[in-house]
């Protein structure tokens, strides 16, 4: 009986190396295929391309080919550690450029906050109208509601600005007391367990999530490629603008979009995090923070750090 159990152990330990093999070894198939044929995914004005767009982006295929893409940049940057580095800062200061913009959402919500105060308060007004020429003009109760998008836009787009910047809370039990390598150890494994794992899980949620509101009869990330071909026939644009109340805020499709955003973000910046721990594994302590684009407050940041 243990015999056969194990047997079983290892055949199936076995056949998932084969499919593993397999799909890394199709991913250049498949990545080539798209490539030379974008017509058949990217020519929207026919509805099966639209369909193949939808499955191939929630896909195993897809899957794999950002995997193998991750396994040779790997590759090349073990080779070539500068090429790694040259990633870790594109990375970043991708995460940075999108950070730094996209944080000034937050100072547009308190600026129409204290305007939207002010039409109810002081002018009694049910309305307002924004804009040069064409005018946005919607009930305050629609910019009221507007303004969790741009609470969404900090939150899904500035993710990795702040981890970048160390601005993320953390709880730490074992973090602190252990040695520099060591510390990158974690920070790579945590990296490879949660952080990638998370953001995939994520955008496949997301993903069928994101289409389910946009376009019928619905998508599901249990139809194969060829059912949704078939639901292709019947296909129409139907982008969800049902608000919470009559007149509020309906483009809640853009939140859709942004839950898929941020689980690339994330994706993308969990392999910089990766990167930029192996690199300071390798190269020790005298690595730590090297080409950190931080941001600082200028003279008494110390001192500002120490009193928050």
């Amino acid at each position: 009986m243990q015999d056969d159990t194990g047997i079983s152990f290892f055949g199936a330990l076995f056949n998932g190396l084969i499919w593993l093999v397999q799909n890394i070894a199709g991913a250049f198939y498949n990545f080539g295929y798209a490539v030379t044929h974008p017509q058949l995914w990217l020519d929207w004005s026919d509805k099966t391309s639209i369909m193949r767009f939808v499955y191939y982006g929630g896909s195993v295929e897809f899957f794999f080919v950002v995997f193998t893409v991750f396994l040779m940049l790997t590759a090349v940057g073990l080779y070539r550690r500068q090429v790694m580095w040259g990633m870790v800062r594109g990375l970043e200061g991708f995460a940075n450029g999108i950070g730094r913009f996209f944080a000034w959402a937050g100072l547009i919500m308190v600026i129409q906050q204290i305007v939207i105060v002010f039409m109810q308060r002081i002018f009694a007004r049910p309305d307002m109208s924004f804009g040069l020429g064409i005018a946005l003009e919607k009930d305050i109760s629609w910019f009221a509601e507007e303004l969790k998008l741009y609470n969404a836009l900090v939150v899904c787009l500035c993710v990795s600005y702040t981890f970048v910047q160390g601005g993320h809370v953390r709880v730490d039990l074992v973090y602190s007391g252990v040695s520099f390598r060591t510390k990158r150890v974690i920070d790579m494994v945590g990296s490879l367990i949660f952080m990638m794992p998370a953001a995939v899980l994520t955008w496949m949620y997301g993903w069928y999530f994101l289409w389910r509101h946009l376009i019928v009869p619905k998508p599901s990330a249990s139809d194969s490629l060829e059912r949704l071909v078939m639901k292709a026939r019947a296909l129409r644009w139907n982008v969800e603008t049902i608000g919470f109340s009559p007149n509020g805020f309906n483009g809640y499709f853009l939140f859709k979009i942004l839950l898929v955003t941020f689980a690339g973000i994330v994706f993308m910046h969990a392999i910089a995090f990766f990167y930029r721990s192996m690199l300071e594994f390798i190269e020790g302590q005298g690595s730590e923070n090297k080409y950190l684009d931080k941001d600082t407050l200028g003279e008494g940041e110390e001192a500002y750090e120490g009193a928050h």
